[in-house]
């Protein structure tokens, strides 16, 4: 079963940005809500963080701390 939905112009541009070659709007959204989502597609949703290395670096340091929090 399909379903009509509204997208509104910046959210539709924001989706096609995203989507793959071959993949439909449904499988960008669920690939997007999946528990299982990957960084990078964080990355994509945000233009500020093209520095992906450093984003990378920041979210790495962060959870080192987190895991030496948790050991103590």
């Amino acid at each position: 079963m399909t379903k009509s939905i509204s997208l509104s112009d910046d959210v539709y541009t924001l989706l096609r940005s995203i989507r793959g070659k071959d993949e439909s709007f449904s499988e960008v959204i669920r690939r997007l809500t999946s528990n299982k989502g990957r960084l990078m597609e964080i990355v994509d949703l945000y233009p500020e963080l093209s520095e992906v290395s450093e984003f990378e670096e920041s979210v790495k340091g962060l959870r080192k701390q987190i895991d030496e929090d948790l050991k103590a």
